[in-house]
C-alpha cells in the first residue's frame, strides 16, 4: 500500500486595497512626520482652533450624542466582542484558526498604542479643565514626562486606532460566522462595519475634547497601518501545531 501525505498550502499573504507596500510606507510616514512636527512645536494653532471651536458648539444634547456615539470605540468590548465571536465561530467550524484574528488583534494595539502614548505624553485639551488643570498653552506639547502617567496619556487616540483594528477584526469574523448559519453578509454591510464606526469615533473623541485633532490623526494613521497588516495575514494557511490537527478547518474560505 502506497503511502499518502497531505500536501499543505504555502502561506501568502492576503492582498489588499491599495495594493503593495508603498501605502504602508505612506501612513508610516505619516505618523512619523506629524510626531515630529508635534514635537517641534507646530500645528498646535491648528488643534487649539479645533478644541475651541468644539468647546463654543457643544449643547448639552450635541454633548450626550457624541459621548453615546463613542463608545463604539472602547477597546476592552471591542476586544470582548471580537473575541466572542472568534470563540462562537471555532465551536461552529471545530476549528481553532478563527481565534487568530482576536488574539493578533489584541497584540497589534496592545504593543503599539499603549507604548506609543507613554513615550510621547502628551496631554489631553481637558488637561486645562479638569485635573490636573493646566495652564492652556501646555496642554499641547508632547513629552512632558513630568506629568504622572494618567494624565498625559492623549497621542496617538487609542479610541480611533482601537476602532479601525477591531471593527476590520469583527468584520472578518462576522461573514463566515453568518455563512455557517446559511446567510450571508452583504459586500455593503462589510464596508460600513469597518469604516463608519471609526470614522464617528474620530469625530466625537475630537468634538468631546478628549484628544488633539492631530491625536485623532496618528490615531488613523496608526490604525490602517495595523489594519493592513493585519489583513495580510493568510489566516486559514498560518502553520499550526500538530496536536490541533482535529481543529485546523479554514475560516475565511470553507467548506
Amino acid at each position: 500500500m502506497r503511502e499518502t501525505t497531505t500536501v499543505r498550502r504555502e502561506p501568502r499573504l492576503r492582498p489588499v486595497r491599495p495594493a503593495g507596500w508603498w501605502f504602508d510606507a505612506v501612513l508610516l510616514a505619516g505618523l512619523v512626520t506629524l510626531t515630529a512636527a508635534l514635537a517641534a512645536g507646530h500645528l498646535f494653532g491648528l488643534d487649539r482652533a479645533v478644541a475651541d471651536w468644539s468647546d463654543a458648539h457643544r449643547p448639552t444634547v450635541a454633548y450626550w450624542v457624541a459621548r453615546i456615539l463613542n463608545y463604539l470605540g472602547q477597546g476592552t468590548p471591542l476586544t470582548l466582542i471580537a473575541a466572542g465571536l472568534g470563540a462562537l465561530l471555532a465551536v461552529r467550524l471545530r476549528s481553532v484558526r478563527p481565534l487568530l484574528p482576536p488574539v493578533a488583534g489584541f497584540a497589534a494595539t496592545y504593543l503599539t498604542i499603549g507604548p506609543l502614548k507613554v513615550w510621547t505624553a502628551r496631554p489631553a485639551p481637558s488637561a486645562s479643565a479638569q485635573e490636573p488643570f493646566l495652564p492652556p498653552e501646555r496642554t499641547l506639547p508632547l513629552f512632558q514626562d513630568d506629568l504622572p502617567l494618567r494624565f498625559a496619556q492623549s497621542y496617538p487616540s487609542g479610541h480611533v486606532a482601537n476602532a479601525i483594528v477591531w471593527y476590520s477584526v469583527i468584520a472578518l469574523l462576522l461573514a463566515p460566522l453568518l455563512r455557517s448559519y446559511g446567510r450571508a453578509m452583504p459586500t455593503r454591510l462589510v464596508t460600513v462595519v469597518r469604516f463608519v464606526p471609526p470614522l464617528v469615533v474620530l469625530c466625537t473623541t475630537t468634538y468631546l475634547g478628549w484628544h488633539w485633532l492631530t491625536d485623532s490623526v496618528a490615531g488613523l494613521l496608526l490604525g490602517l497601518l495595523l489594519d493592513r497588516l493585519l489583513h495580510r495575514v493568510p489566516w486559514d494557511d498560518v502553520p499550526l501545531p500538530g496536536a490541533v490537527d482535529r481543529w485546523n478547518r479554514p475560516f475565511t474560505s470553507y467548506p
